[in-house]
């Protein structure tokens, strides 16, 4: 028997243990539990998963702090969550510079005059604004109908072919043409020399890998790992006052009005006798025959000096419920799906969904550390 609380049906639990059960050990559940025991609450975090990080964990091999489910780059422009983070961790001054191999020849990330000069052997802002223009001009087709016509709009068509066209057919497993326009809503061209991914003005890793970031959170809190959620509900739901889920939001609801769509994702580490394997932490592979979409050294983070290093290769997957769901597939149809879902947990009282897998909503780190500590502090002044 499946038990919700709805907003006139506000439940108190006498014997409950716990104020709080979260659901989650992700970076939202941990600050939100975080949050509530500095205010006095008593807090349970249970997870899935034998280990607590949710996808920021890492594992560490050979000494070097490996991202297990990707890339972790923490980016922001807000000095507060910025100060946040690094009062329970140093973060180091590492700068996101990826690469891109397409057939063997590399190209700056993002595109900016490094890339253009690679392409096309232009030094000037005017050259690369006129390259790029002339190639949209001889390539316009009305009002763009799909990604392919979106992002040649954007960028002409020598940087979709080479740089953008085999990713992304990888990375949601269908044809460019296939695929709507919103997924590419822009596209970043700089004028200058510059690789720096992101243009926050606070970037970094943890040192030390983000582990210590969430166990910082988690300290002095209960924690129970390789726990499923779904498979003990009631005795679980029992134990606590409310209820912070941070799962899936549509197999909260044993998937009433249907199943949201994902993207998942599969990791393979390997370990190379030696210092340096490929002089950058990523590098993206943009051609389509190649399986996946990037490679990943992950001492590159932290400027590591050992011995050895750890290289992962990141697959793009169909997603089923056994795989892990890594990205919403935002379009129209699973929004539609996704608000009927969330009408249904808005009328909870004793339920609190966050994260991305609730929000069915693309978060990076800083965000949902944001949309956690604004759902604290709304709730905790109601």
């Amino acid at each position: 028997m499946e038990m919700h609380f709805y907003k006139n049906e506000k439940i108190i639990k006498p014997n409950a243990m716990y104020d709080y059960l979260v659901v989650g050990s992700g970076l939202f559940g941990c600050v939100f539990a975080y949050e509530a025991a500095k205010r006095g609450k008593r807090c349970l975090v249970i997870d899935k998963r034998e280990h607590a990080g949710g996808n920021v964990h890492c594992d560490e091999i050979e000494g070097i702090n490996v991202h297990k489910y990707g890339a972790h780059i923490f980016h922001t422009n807000d000095r507060e969550i910025w100060d946040y983070v690094n009062s329970f961790v140093e973060f180091n001054r590492y700068t996101n510079s990826p690469l891109a191999n397409f057939e063997g020849q590399l190209y700056n990330l993002p595109f900016n005059m490094n890339t253009f000069y690679q392409l096309w052997k232009v030094k000037t802002p005017e050259e690369a604004k006129a390259k790029i223009q002339s190639q949209i001009n001889q390539n316009k087709s009305g009002v763009p109908a799909n990604l392919e016509e979106q992002a040649i709009s954007l960028v002409g068509t020598d940087i979709y072919y080479k740089l953008i066209k085999g990713y992304t057919e990888k990375q949601w497993g269908r044809a460019a043409i296939d695929l709507p326009t919103f997924i590419i809503k822009r596209l970043p061209v700089r004028y200058t020399y510059d690789n720096n991914y992101f243009d926050d003005r606070y970037q970094g890793i943890p040192i030390g890998g983000y582990n210590k970031l969430t166990k910082g959170l988690l300290a002095g809190i209960e924690v129970k790992l390789g726990v499923d959620y779904f498979e003990d509900r009631e005795p679980l739901n029992s134990l606590a006052n409310q209820i912070v889920f941070t799962g899936n939001i549509d197999q909260y609801y044993n998937y009433k009005f249907g199943k949201l769509e994902y993207r998942s994702l599969r990791f393979e580490h390997t370990i190379y006798d030696q210092q340096n394997y490929q002089g950058n932490a990523v590098i993206n592979y943009t051609e389509q025959h190649i399986p996946y979409t990037r490679t990943i050294e992950h001492k590159h983070f932290e400027f590591g000096k050992q011995d050895k290093t750890v290289v992962t290769k990141e697959f793009p997957e169909e997603w089923n419920p056994e795989k892990e769901a890594y990205y919403p597939v935002n379009d129209a149809k699973n929004t539609e799906l996704y608000l009927k879902y969330k009408e249904l947990s808005e009328q909870e009282s004793n339920v609190i969904f966050g994260g991305r897998l609730a929000e069915y909503k693309y978060y990076d780190m800083h965000q949902i550390i944001g949309s956690a500590l604004k759902k604290v502090k709304t709730h905790f002044s109601e």
